[in-house]
């Protein structure tokens, strides 16, 4: 179930914004270490160039900590780029992804699932292994825990950021069930805060 349904993004003291604090070089180096460790791929790749281009090494960013759930947000000039649920993996935001497509691996729904996703429900193995569903070759198989892109059948650009329950081959394998935590979806408060321009300026 997506972590931002009810998520009250307006300054420290009145909302669910616990905390805004620049952060030191150091913590920002080492945040910077954790994306590259964790999207070697996307991230990592030729030097940390994509990395660079969404977080300039010269920039400051700010943490920004919503209580209610543990998550902590990186935000570059008033806009919310990557976020942690406590200390998890962290995860871009689903905007960041629209402008970054391929920042992470993607599945992609069926169309009859897509009502379920935006109203933040998790994700159920029908809508992934059905005609219209999609799920990574073999070759390119996903372990459970893995970040991912959540599309949808019949429509262009991505509905959701979630966390695979199980890896993709044993949910071709078992076929029901939530496999995916839908943890951050198009439309959810985080979406419309972001939308507002609550993070400031």
């Amino acid at each position: 179930m997506s972590l931002f349904k009810s998520f009250n993004a307006t300054s420290k003291g009145s909302g669910d914004i616990s905390s805004s604090t620049s952060l030191k070089s150091s913590v920002q180096r080492s945040i910077r270490a954790k994306l590259l460790a964790q999207y070697p791929t996307t991230l990592g790749a030729d030097g940390g160039v994509l990395l660079e281009a969404i977080w300039p090494k010269k920039e400051d960013v700010t943490l920004v900590k919503f209580a209610r759930e543990h998550v902590q947000f990186i935000v570059r000039q008033g806009r919310p780029i990557f976020w942690q649920h406590f200390e998890g993996s962290f995860f871009p935001t689903l905007r960041l992804v629209h402008q970054y497509p391929n920042l992470l691996p993607t599945i992609r729904v069926d169309r009859g699932a897509i009502r379920f996703l935006l109203s933040g429900a998790n994700i159920m193995a029908p809508g992934l292994v059905s005609a219209g569903g999609r799920l990574p070759d073999s070759s390119e198989a996903l372990p459970k825990d893995a970040p991912v892109v959540v599309l949808a059948q019949g429509k262009e650009h991505a509905l959701a950021i979630g966390r695979l329950k199980l890896g993709t081959e044993e949910i071709k394998a078992q076929g029901k069930g939530v496999v995916v935590d839908n943890l951050h979806s198009l439309g959810d408060d985080l979406w419309m805060a972001e939308a507002r321009g609550a993070f400031g300026a």
